[in-house]
């Protein structure tokens, strides 16, 4: 058969090239080789000098192509023959006469055959190795190794291309383990439970096990620093989207010229500096959440293009003309009053229709107050890790009397850094909030006149420390978070103490 080299070499290329999927592309090979030359199988494989073995990369057969990615160990001798001085191209008509091919095909129980070896190059840096093979001896001539070997830089190509894509396997795989570890540290760091949740916070929770299985959209209403982010997080980590991306935007924060490329993302070339592609906040949440953090400062134009997201859960990249599906669930937040900013034509009415689905609102601090001690005490064990402390300090007497005659006009992040400035202050305790947490002239007054009338009697003092660090512990005694624990001393001790004090714990305390 005469055969045309360079139609020989284009067809058997686009083959080569036909696939990304290196088997669908090596099965393709196979077929128009067996036109050509003696073929039943045919595999890629890369020698692992470290391990002395061989890896194969993929291989087909005439009737079935199959992925292996299975490391075939070489004896000693055929470790030895690699080494050596070995052709580009070999033909093996009797398979036994070489110990590599005899490996080959004992270990991946192939029929004895014969084979042209093509080690494959790119700029002259070997690659691996192609194998080609036909049942039975003597099957194989120069011209077919010389053919065969034409097509060693395609071969090559495809070899490195697959490496490349496992590769980027790998590390796609590992970025997501990577993405996975650091959501469960924050949430560790952060902590799962919201303070509060039993007492000022707890009708808030009950809202929020009723809206977060759905796709509702909701509404968080409430001051700055009322923990709006912290319960946007527990609807999130609650419903089935939990394994979703949690993408949070501060809509008051963007740059009004930027807005629009921040949450739908721009086209290349879409204005001047667009010089990459760039996806928005809203395609980053696909199948997870968006949460839209003080949504109230929202230009008009943003606006309109949210409520086609509300409508038709599509977006449109700046500069773009493709619609993009987006599978989200949005939940807003904000501190202004929506609705008279309705009536003064300041936000459109039809997303706020919108957005209104299922309002929460966030009881400021001073409202709660009752949330106060276990806040004290979630800070000052946090705040101990971020600044290095040995044991977390204690608290001097009535410091959470003070904390609780004040009205918190920043709420909670305000009493997270009087607690931190506390801590700097005085890292070994006890901590004294007199001089950091003013109080008006009555408030001052009641708070010194209660201090004046306060009882002297050992005992009373005692139990109501305790009970107050038993509320803190949420009746817990013993173990991590425990009251003992807290006030550092034996469970047992304290017992003891709590049954001479008449103090209710455990059963009698429920």
């Amino acid at each position: 058969m005469i055969i045309d080299e360079k139609d020989f070499f284009r067809q058997a290329t686009l083959r080569i090239c036909s696939s990304l999927d290196i088997q669908t592309a090596m099965r393709q090979s196979l077929e128009y080789l067996a036109h050509i030359m003696p073929a039943d199988w045919m595999c890629l494989n890369l020698y692992e000098r470290g391990l002395g073995a061989l890896r194969t990369i993929a291989m087909a057969t005439s009737s079935q192509d199959v992925k292996i990615g299975t490391i075939s160990p070489l004896p000693q001798e055929a470790r030895d023959f690699i080494s050596g001085a070995v052709p580009d191209v070999r033909i093996v008509n009797q398979p036994d006469m070489d110990p590599v091919i005899r490996n080959i095909q004992k270990y991946h129980e192939l029929p004895e055959s014969s084979v042209i070896v093509l080690l494959l190059s790119i700029e002259g840096k070997r690659t691996g190795g192609l194998l080609l093979a036909a049942r039975g001896e003597d099957r194989y001539s120069e011209e077919h190794a010389r053919l065969l070997s034409l097509l060693n830089e395609p071969f090559a190509i495809a070899l490195s291309n697959a490496l490349s894509h496992e590769e980027l396997i790998r590390l796609k795989d590992m970025l997501v383990d990577d993405n996975l570890y650091l959501h469960q540290e924050l949430r560790r760091l952060s902590g799962d439970e919201i303070v509060g949740s039993d007492f000022g916070l707890k009708g808030v929770m009950e809202f929020v096990r009723q809206v977060a299985p759905l796709n509702s959209p909701v509404l968080l209403l409430g001051e700055t620093g009322a923990g709006k982010e912290l319960i946007a997080n527990a609807i999130h980590h609650l419903s089935p989207r939990r394994d979703g991306p949690f993408i949070i935007v501060n809509s008051g924060a963007i740059p009004e010229t930027l807005i629009d490329s921040e949450l739908f993302g721009h086209e290349k070339g879409a204005f001047t500096g667009a010089i990459t592609q760039k996806r928005g906040r809203f395609e980053r949440a696909n199948h997870g959440t968006i949460f839209l953090d003080e949504i109230g400062e929202l230009p008009p134009q943003a606006q309109v293009r949210m409520l086609r997201v509300f409508q038709d859960k599509e977006i449109e990249r700046v500069g773009g003309s493709e619609s993009i599906a987006v599978d989200i669930r949005v939940i807003a937040a904000t501190h202004r009053d929506l609705e008279e900013m309705v009536k003064a034509n300041q936000f459109r009415e039809d997303l706020w229709f919108r957005l209104n689905v299922f309002p929460i609102k966030i009881p400021p601090l001073r409202e709660r107050k009752e949330d106060i001690p276990a806040l004290v005490h979630h800070f000052i064990g946090r705040k101990s890790k971020e600044l290095r402390l040995l044991k977390p300090p204690t608290l001097a007497h009535r410091a959470i009397d003070r904390l609780m005659a004040y009205s918190w006009p920043g709420n909670v992040r305000e009493l997270e850094n009087v607690i931190e400035r506390a801590m700097i202050l005085n890292k070994d305790g006890p901590l004294t909030f007199d001089h950091l947490v003013p109080l008006s002239k009555e408030h001052e007054a009641s708070f010194s006149q209660a201090q004046e009338n306060e009882t002297l009697k050992l005992d009373e003092v005692v139990s109501r420390h305790i009970q107050q660090v038993l509320k803190m512990a949420r009746g817990k005694v013993h173990g991590t978070g425990g009251a003992a624990e807290l006030l550092g001393i034996n469970p047992s001790t304290l017992r003891n103490r709590m049954n001479q004090l008449g103090i209710p714990y455990g059963r009698r305390r429920r």
